[in-house]
């Protein structure tokens, strides 16, 4: 079976994407919204600063994986809300597919040295 392999350099990146894009299947939400969030869901195990944040959001609004609009609530300062489009949703089923993937390959190397037993095994 060939499997693709996985670029490990660019994981912050996906697991931040990820992150984003699930929150947005649910609701639009502006990004402040999304960072709290990602904090309150994770019990702080997750968080986002807005120097990473909106520079995520301003990228994924660019390829079209999610569409932002401007509002002006009532005395309040425009904000933009982010939702996520079509585009978004694909990628989003295909990168979940891949953290699956990337967990059950990684699994082995975790516990207790079964991956490393393995490779022993199979050289001797």
């Amino acid at each position: 079976m060939d499997q693709p392999s996985f670029d490990s350099q660019s994981l912050g990146r996906r697991l931040n994407e990820l992150l984003v894009l699930s929150l947005l299947r649910r609701a639009p939400m502006h990004g402040y919204q999304v960072a709290v969030e990602v904090e309150e869901q994770s019990d702080g195990f997750f968080t986002f600063n807005h120097g990473t944040l909106y520079p995520i959001l301003h990228r994924l609004e660019g390829e079209g994986l999610i569409a932002g609009e401007w509002s002006v609530p009532d005395g309040g300062r425009a904000r933009k809300a982010y939702a996520l489009t079509e585009a978004g949703r694909t990628y989003r089923a295909d990168a979940l597919r891949q953290w699956k993937t990337l967990v059950g390959r990684l699994s082995p190397f975790l516990d207790d040295g079964a991956a490393v037993d393995k490779v022993s095994d199979g050289a001797a």
